[in-house]
């Protein structure tokens, strides 16, 4: 039987995306780390291409991303992320002994809560003009910044050694987060863990904003 890891699209997967995107970037970082044929299309989200018929038919909720891989359509990143680990990866992305593949859960609950209403809302104050309270938002980031911080004490990735999906889902927001006008200097751990990240083999950057601390 051939493991994941061995297998290969027949085709490029497409990867409907926004280039500034944390959402879509981690499931382009995740291809790219795979060395899977990708074929990225851009989504025009001013122009609401996002509200067409024809993308509503991909995705009802209107958002990116959304992968076409063959005769399967999905959106959602961390659902891709989970698909293209069980489809295409070595175990260690995510891993089936049941305390570190909930180890990997949690970190990906992490992502579409904390984050998502913590470091990414900061940024769409600032790339997009986003109605968020700042100091809300960026002190929920610190809040969550500071627990990673201590995990990342421990291990070198956020479940144990080896990185995980867990990593590529948490990776995008928080590493362009002083774009929201957060912080990373109080967090040497933490940026740590992003350098690493960023020294894996086909490590491709997501589009950076000059706003905020990055200005």
């Amino acid at each position: 039987m051939n493991s994941p890891a061995s297998l290969r699209p027949t085709q490029p997967v497409k990867l409907y995306r926004y280039p500034l995107s944390g959402h879509s970037h981690r499931v382009e970082l995740f291809l790219s780390l795979l060395d899977l044929p990708t074929e990225l299309i851009d989504v025009d989200l001013a122009a609401g291409a996002q509200k067409a018929p024809s993308y509503l038919a991909m995705n009802p909720f209107g958002q990116v991303p959304v992968i076409q891989d063959g005769e399967v359509t999905l959106a959602d990143s961390n659902a891709i992320l989970v698909y293209l680990a069980s489809k295409y990866a070595d175990e260690h992305w995510l891993p089936r002994e049941p305390a570190r593949a909930a180890a990997v859960q949690r970190w990906l609950s992490v992502a579409a809560g904390l984050v998502a209403f913590g470091p990414a809302a900061a940024r769409l104050i600032t790339v997009f003009h986003a109605p968020f309270n700042a100091d809300e938002v960026i002190g929920r980031a610190n809040g969550l910044f500071a627990v990673m911080e201590k995990e990342l004490q421990k291990s070198a990735f956020l479940v144990g050694e080896v990185p995980t999906i867990a990593d590529i889902a948490n990776y995008s927001y928080i590493a362009h987060a002083p774009e929201g006008n957060i912080s990373l200097m109080p967090y040497p751990h933490l940026r740590s863990w992003l350098a690493r990240i960023e020294g894996l083999p086909r490590f491709v950057p997501m589009a950076r904003s000059a706003v905020g601390l990055a200005a």
